[in-house]
């Protein structure tokens, strides 16, 4: 089921999906609400991570990194054996920039081709199964939706990561500020082994938001 495309509005087979991916979810006990997010990232997150059952945005300009952060943030799910789903309108994440960032892809799966209109629903059924769901919003997500899926991530303990505009409130929004690949020689020859994000955090526990550079091998998405 790793980077499954569902067609538009078919509501079978997205049951389907959240029913196959709900028996790979573990018990969240109450110590386990945190989800650690490693590395550098995490670090600047309060508590080191995300809490379950609430929601998490991030935005930035086109190339600031925003699409590298939000994929981090999906990998640390992976990194705990759970299941990651992404709803994928604009078809802005690829299986590689999913790889690189850590995400299991044996444990991922991917909505494409969904109208604005069955965004939320979809998300929704996808908070009934798995861990983490990470959803790119289209053109414009109606407040009482975002409320609703605020509501339902709480319900079943699932993390919402939302990445683009987001109308209603989040516990953490983090906001990309620059990103630019590390590597290359005076020359222009090299690897490009790392990418240092900057970002602001703001949310309960972030205090002020500040810029916060953050270095690591992310995936190469803008």
């Amino acid at each position: 089921m790793a980077l499954a495309a569902l067609p538009r509005r078919d509501e079978h087979a997205r049951r389907q999906l959240a029913e196959a991916a709900r028996g790979a979810r573990p018990v969240v006990l109450a110590r386990d609400r945190i989800l650690p997010v490693p590395g550098p990232v995490g670090e600047r997150l309060p508590s080191g991570g995300l809490q379950r059952g609430t929601v998490t945005t991030v935005h930035g300009p086109q190339g600031a990194g925003a699409t590298s952060l939000a994929l981090h943030l999906a990998a640390a799910a992976s990194a705990a054996g759970e299941w990651v789903a992404a709803v994928d309108g604009e078809r802005s994440l690829g299986g590689i920039a999913a790889r690189e960032a850590g995400i299991a892809l044996d444990r991922l799966a991917v909505v494409r081709g969904v109208s604005p209109r069955q965004w939320a629903a979809t998300v929704a059924a996808l908070l009934d199964g798995v861990a983490l769901v990470l959803a790119c919003t289209p053109a414009e997500v109606r407040t009482g939706d975002a409320r609703g899926l605020i509501a339902r991530a709480r319900e079943r303990g699932a993390i919402l990561v939302v990445l683009g505009a987001w109308p209603a409130e989040a516990v953490l929004r983090l906001h990309a500020t620059g990103a630019s690949w590390d590597g290359l020689g005076d020359d222009g020859t090299g690897l490009l082994a790392t990418r240092p994000l900057e970002f602001t955090v703001e949310g309960r526990g972030a205090g002020m938001p500040v810029d916060v550079p953050a270095t690591g091998r992310l995936a190469r998405a803008g």
